[in-house]
């Protein structure tokens, strides 16, 4: 018998137990932006279809963000082990054989045995420290989360400890003292305002990603789907949309400062193993660095090291 999973490769959904979904409608209670679709995404930290979709996720951003005001909300995953308990899933050890088996299917490197070895009790922590991020610098936010991300997935790194978190921040260039200002004042409630959002338009799991025009019409992409529903979803709302080109090959990491192998594939247009195959390249001629788990590798240029 099959069980429903923390995080199901199946639906394609890390889902929040009991929440029911909702009719909601998108209100105006988002920030106004000159540019014509807004897409706000809902997400956590150690949601692993969220790290699944993250090749999609950044394609998204190169071909399309010169029309999407992007904003990053937080939804509360895991609260604590003390309220959580999903088809089968009731601890920390439940979940390591699952973020294996979401590897495998995604093709994204994750190591479950953070689990085993060092088992997060929430989702919450380096959900705070992202809203405080926030107050800084958006982009750098972004960067600090998948710092984040990659220290837990791939380097089994506890991110509701402050080490990981830090060094994180230092990585996305945050001002640590400010950020750590932030955290014990005021990314409580932004957190909390979130959690409220999220309940308002009935996001039940993540990834949640609402494209809104300026009509307040809206189109949901619930879960991990492949590139093309997303840009369909956005296309119902503005078919004039146009894919901008970029840059590809080496020159991808002057978008990103480090790419999975997937994600390397699916901005290239390539297979998993031509991918793999041109980065080795890269790699023999020393324009590489790569970090090698079990389940896959991450890339940065030699020369940003």
């Amino acid at each position: 018998m099959n069980e429903p999973m923390f995080c199901d490769p199946v639906s394609g959904v890390c889902e929040i137990p009991g929440r029911a979904i909702t009719d909601a409608p998108i209100t105006n209670g988002l920030a106004s932006s000159d540019k014509p679709i807004k897409l706000v995404y809902f997400t956590d930290p150690i949601c692993s279809t969220c790290w699944g979709i993250e090749p999609q996720w950044r394609r998204l951003k190169l071909e399309y963000g010169h029309v999407l005001d992007i904003s990053y909300h937080m939804g509360g995953l895991l609260p604590s082990w003390d309220v959580y308990s999903s088809g089968g899933i009731s601890g920390p050890s439940d979940v390591a054989h699952h973020w294996d088996e979401v590897s495998l299917h995604y093709q994204m490197p994750i190591d479950g045995n953070v689990w085993l070895e060092d088992p997060l009790a929430s989702s919450y922590p380096p959900s705070i420290w992202f809203k405080a991020a926030q107050q800084q610098d958006k982009h750098s936010a972004v960067i600090f989360l998948r710092r984040m991300r990659e220290l837990l997935f791939m380097e089994k790194q506890n991110i509701c400890k402050p080490e990981p978190v830090l060094k994180s921040a230092a990585f996305a260039g945050l001002d640590i003292l400010q950020l750590q200002a932030d955290f014990n004042s005021i990314a409580a409630g932004l957190f909390e305002a979130d959690l409220a959002l999220g309940k308002q338009l009935g996001v039940r799991g993540f990834p949640s990603v609402f494209f809104i025009d300026n009509t307040g019409r809206s189109e949901l992409v619930y879960g991990a789907k492949p590139y093309t529903v997303f840009t369909t979803a956005l296309h119902k709302l503005m078919p004039e949309a146009r894919a901008r080109t970029y840059a590809k090959g080496l020159e991808l990491f002057s978008y990103f400062p480090t790419l999975t192998t997937k994600e390397f594939a699916v901005l290239n247009d390539l297979s998993f193993d031509a991918a793999e195959t041109t980065l080795r390249g890269y790699q023999e001629e020393n324009k590489l660095w790569v970090h090698t788990i079990a389940s896959g590798q991450l890339w940065a240029l030699t020369a940003s090291l």
